[in-house]
């Protein structure tokens, strides 16, 4: 088993209260990710699960058993950092090792041990090498092994991949994905990096100055998000957002102005919406060339050709470099040339006066739908 209970959970440094009652649940089995930005606390939140940190607060509970007080050995963890904290004399089989010879651990059963898990991380051929003859990814691996073989209820990653370059970063994501659903073992994975959380997580909690912004699969926070911190955290590049006004509410759908264009978005309505100031959100993948519910002059300024697609940075209507489009790789974009681009309801989401998101309709597929909930698809 490997589930986790985190009951308000608050973590002071002085007087800056870094978490603020936090409040999570990790079912057995799950692959949870905390992303956030720099200082959010996922990091430190991590460490108080490990035991390398205490908490100030709030209770951390791991399979029934209440670990505040308990040494980091005897709670049932394993953590894979940043650096590969590897000894550079030691073989990769004793690294490997080195937790269960702590334990004095009977040789046969410790050397099959080690065997299994090198078999699973594709090192068997590199057992009796030192890490200094390994590349990152496998240096990285090495260290994931050292976890394996503890056998612990909860592994706990802590930006492991940073330090790898992109396409050893690719394939890192790929093997860990693997590995989870090889081993069926509960994860949780602090990073940064969007691409990271988007295609290895079950479920992501997106954190914001020490509290818990939303949680949920990841298409469900890209589709719909709970607010615009998440709306503007989650996809890259970030969405765009514009001032308007709404003018009117349906029974689903919610009309606004914007620059004397009208946009009437499929939201649930709220009481005594009308004649407020709302933010209208829309993705740059969503911005079409030419007409769309509603259209916009944008003037690009930077223009990223990434082949399959050309991301242009650009003034909108003259009001700053606050705009981006994610448009085709064919398209022939040009600096400081206005170009005319629309936007339609259905990719549009909404956010009141508090940053608050109104309810989307969002026209899902079958499978989309089974995404957005993980449990479905077990």
């Amino acid at each position: 088993m490997g589930q986790l209970l985190l009951n308000k959970v608050q973590k002071f440094y002085g007087d800056f209260e870094v978490l603020k009652g936090v409040q999570l649940e990790v079912n057995n089995g799950e692959f949870v990710v905390f992303v956030g930005p720099s200082g959010c606390g996922k990091s430190t939140l991590l460490r108080m699960i490990a035991g390398l940190d205490g908490t100030s607060a709030g209770d951390i509970v791991i399979d029934g058993v209440r670990v505040n007080d308990l040494p980091p050995v005897k709670r049932g963890i394993a953590m894979v950092f940043q650096s590969y904290a590897l000894y550079p004399h030691m073989s990769v089989f004793e690294n490997i090792a080195f937790p269960l010879r702590v334990e004095k651990m009977e040789e046969g059963k410790l050397k099959a041990k080690v065997e299994n898990a090198a078999r699973i991380l594709h090192l068997d051929q590199r057992l009796q090498q030192k890490p200094g003859m390994l590349s990152g990814g496998q240096r990285q691996r090495v260290a994931i092994g050292r976890a394996i073989v503890r056998e612990p209820k909860i592994f706990l990653f802590d930006e492991p991949l940073s330090n790898l370059d992109a396409a050893l970063r690719s394939d890192m994501r790929i093997e860990l994905a693997k590995l989870h659903r090889q081993l069926k073992a509960t994860m949780i994975y602090v990073t940064h990096d969007q691409v990271e959380a988007m295609t290895m997580a079950d479920r992501i909690v997106v954190l914001n100055a020490g509290e818990i912004a939303q949680t949920g699969a990841p298409l469900e926070l890209y589709h719909k998000p709970a607010n615009m911190f998440v709306a503007g955290f989650i996809g890259n590049p970030k969405m765009n957002f514009l001032p308007v006004t709404c003018t009117g509410a349906a029974d689903k759908s919610v009309t606004v102005d914007y620059k004397g264009q009208t946009l009437t978005v499929p939201v649930t309505p709220r009481e005594g919406v009308v004649g407020k100031a709302l933010t209208l959100g829309v993705r740059p993948e969503h911005i079409q060339l030419a007409s769309g519910d509603i259209s916009l002059t944008i003037t690009p300024s930077v223009i990223e050709r990434l082949g399959a697609q050309t991301v242009a940075y650009a003034a909108l209507d003259g009001e700053g470099e606050n705009f981006c489009a994610t448009l085709s790789g064919s398209v022939g974009v040009r600096p400081e040339q206005p170009m005319l681009v629309g936007i339609n309801a259905a990719d549009c989401h909404l956010f009141d006066g508090a940053g608050i998101a109104f309810e989307r309709h969002v026209a899902l597929t079958d499978i989309d739908l089974n995404l957005l909930n993980p449990t479905a698809l077990a």
